[in-house]
């Protein structure tokens, strides 16, 4: 059996204005049976605390589920609240999203882009 693995490609500033939608698409595709959720930071300009709040609960509950969720391509900001905050310790970062196919992505893996917020 394959690993389904779901990309999720924000973009602009995630913030409290788009906090609810985020956890709302991540929710989606654990219930369409994702096993991997990559959420693609590269064209995230601005994280602040409600979006890191947002990624926190969706992390519960993709773990809730039994999937896993991991993140790439943060920028310098993001990175840095991620430090303060040590939650760089409870997500599995990687540089880029060709790291991350490296890394979880096996040949007969289903792979499902998903469309850019």
């Amino acid at each position: 059996m394959s690993t389904v693995v779901k990309y999720i490609q924000p973009n602009g500033i995630l913030d409290g204005t788009k906090a609810t939608a985020f956890r709302q698409e991540i929710s989606e595709q654990v219930e369409a049976g994702a096993d991997i959720i990559l959420i693609d930071f590269k064209d995230v300009t601005f994280m602040d605390s409600s979006g890191l709040g947002a990624l926190v609960l969706a992390l519960k509950t993709v773990r809730a589920a039994g999937s896993q969720l991991v993140v790439c391509s943060i920028n310098e900001q993001v990175r840095i609240l991620f430090e303060l905050t040590s939650m760089d310790r409870v997500f599995e970062i990687f540089p880029n999203r060709e790291d991350f196919d490296k890394a979880h992505v096996e040949p007969n893996t289903n792979l499902q882009p998903q469309s850019k917020n």
